[in-house]
């Protein structure tokens, strides 16, 4: 059996039925971050340097999309056999930040439309001699893959 593990370590669980993003909450203004803040409240009326880690919103809206027809540059790692892949912005439902990330293989730009539901999954990025490296992609409500 495969080895599955994060590409990115400490940004996401790696639940299979359930995973999420990890975030953190300033503990004053209850703004959210992603990637994690630990030192200092990027929002310009707080002065907050404390923050709590969460769990962020596994759903959201598509807010924007595109595609990328070209391979991207390290430290992305691609196949030798490039196949472009379609990006979403998605609106988190609770939270309401913005959260950037690929739409699950297969899914189109003709296949989605601003304000579409998705939800959070996670799926190969690539694999290496130790293994599968996961990271969150976005897949559209009510897909069956």
């Amino acid at each position: 059996m495969t080895a599955k593990t994060a590409a990115i370590e400490g940004w996401y669980t790696l639940e299979e039925k359930a995973p999420h993003l990890i975030g953190t909450q300033c503990t004053s203004c209850k703004t959210y971050y992603f990637p994690k803040q630990s030192n200092y409240c990027r929002n310009p009326d707080c002065q907050s340097e404390n923050f709590k880690e969460v769990p962020l919103s596994r759903t959201g809206k598509i807010w924007s999309y595109t595609n990328a027809s070209y391979k991207p540059p390290e430290p992305f790692v691609a196949p030798e056999n490039f196949v472009p892949f379609t990006i979403a912005a998605v609106e988190l439902e609770q939270e309401k930040m913005i959260i950037l990330g690929q739409m699950i293989g297969g899914v189109d730009t003709a296949d989605i439309k601003v304000g579409d539901p998705v939800e959070l999954v996670m799926d190969p990025l690539y694999e290496d001699e130790d293994g599968e490296k996961l990271i969150w992609k976005w897949k559209p409500v009510g897909d069956p893959s």
